[in-house]
């Protein structure tokens, strides 16, 4: 019985068919939208041979979410949540037949290519956290973060699965095949989300506009354990994501060999899905904080390892066991922030939740480089890691409501 509790919990899958379906939609339209990740990656590669355009691309998906996500949340707390979602999946969905009618039929400048990613981007930070919202509606508490670790692992196979094949049907049939397999993909989303109830916001509905806004922010100040829960992904993120320090590491410490480089990226989602598909050992457990805590410290203390490791498949070791780490504290922090924050907050907090999720990291490859660049990979790598474990230990002990937190 200790060992098929220590396996992914699929009791949500078996016991719930309304998440059932919204699990299979999200799988299926997450594998279509890394497909496209690829075939714009490539399309805007092979039209410029420049990598300023290529950086171009994450900053056109990433800061619809920066400016638009606060205000985003601020609207699918005052509005049926299910409508808003089925709304910005149909956004997406059109927005994915654009880009095969680009590539296929217009062959649009890079501009015009990236104003359609932008574009999806708008729709995406509103279907991002609308999604969010709908989990504990739809889940008891105890189940909640099965669900999560269920989602998760989703996630993982998509990312893990669609850039591979995605490459394989740019190769075959063009970029134009990809974004109509993304496209297609988008249905079975649909169909999973016209299976959900209605979801309209509770008696205090969200204030319109900038007020919303505001009254979300102060919630994420006044609320310590939703905010040490944020702050403690911050920390993680910005001060040690080694992503952007892997090709210099290489290159100090392990002769530049690109297959090396290859496999130090593929690590740390080896360790993610390791930790999903064993989920059962941390997601049944109450103290959900206690779990988000060591989660974060391991990742910190695994990336300081890596930073030291005499040679590549011990560092490969602790790179697994820093995704590993990052998937528990993903998980478990989920859960804590959801089942802290009010329903008719909800918008909101997930919307806080994905800005930090999605703009951390890029943050801390930034401050990864500009370290590296004053000193060396090595010193960028253990520094990072250290200031992480400082840093998660420091708002632990400041914030006991979060190590006490049970679910």
């Amino acid at each position: 019985m200790a060992v098929k509790h220590a396996f992914l919990d699929l009791t949500p899958l078996r016991t719930v068919p309304v998440y059932r379906r919204l699990f299979v939609g999200r799988v299926l339209s997450g594998f279509g939208s890394q497909m496209t990740v690829v075939a714009v990656l490539f399309q805007v590669w092979d039209a410029t041979r420049n990598p300023l355009w290529t950086g171009a691309v994450g900053m056109a998906q990433a800061l619809p979410l920066m400016l638009f996500g606060l205000f985003a949340g601020t609207m699918i707390d005052r509005r049926d949540r299910r409508r808003v979602y089925l709304f910005a999946m149909t956004g997406q969905a059109f927005c994915a037949v654009m880009l095969a009618v680009q590539a296929f039929f217009l062959h649009l400048p890079v501009v015009g290519l990236l104003a359609i990613v932008a574009l999806q981007g708008c729709f995406g930070a509103v279907s991002g956290p609308a999604s969010r919202t709908f989990l504990p509606r739809l889940l008891p508490p105890e189940q909640l973060a099965a669900g999560l670790a269920l989602t998760r692992v989703g996630f993982q196979a998509a990312t893990l699965a669609g850039p591979a094949v995605g490459g394989l049907v740019l190769a075959l049939w063009g970029a134009g095949t990809c974004y109509a397999v993304d496209a297609v993909s988008f249905c079975a989303a649909l169909y999973g989300a016209f299976g959900l109830p209605a979801m309209r916001p509770d008696a205090g509905a969200s204030r319109p506009g900038v007020r919303g806004v505001v009254d979300g922010l102060a919630f994420l100040v006044r609320e310590p354990v939703v905010r040490a829960a944020l702050v403690t992904d911050l920390a993680a993120m910005v001060l040690s994501m080694p992503v952007s320090l892997f090709p210099l590491v290489n290159a100090e410490r392990f002769g530049n060999d690109p297959r090396t480089l290859g496999l130090f990226l593929s690590a740390i989602a080896v360790g993610g899905v390791v930790a999903s598909v064993l989920s059962g050992t941390f997601t049944r457990r109450a103290r959900q904080g206690v779990v988000m805590i060591v989660g974060a410290v391991s990742w910190g203390g695994a990336l300081t390892l890596f930073a030291f490791a005499p040679n590549p498949w011990l560092g490969l070791g602790f790179l697994v066991l820093a995704g590993a780490a990052d998937t528990v504290s993903v998980i478990a922090r989920s859960t804590v922030v959801q089942l802290n924050t009010p329903d008719e907050l909800m918008g909101r907090v997930a919307a806080a939740e994905q800005i930090v999720g999605q703009g951390g990291p890029e943050v801390g490859n930034l401050r990864g480089g500009l370290v590296a660049a004053a000193t060396t990979g090595t010193v960028a790598l253990a520094s990072g890691g250290i200031a992480c474990v400082l840093a998660v230990v420091l708002v632990a002990v400041v914030t006991p409501g979060l190590r006490r937190f049970r679910v």
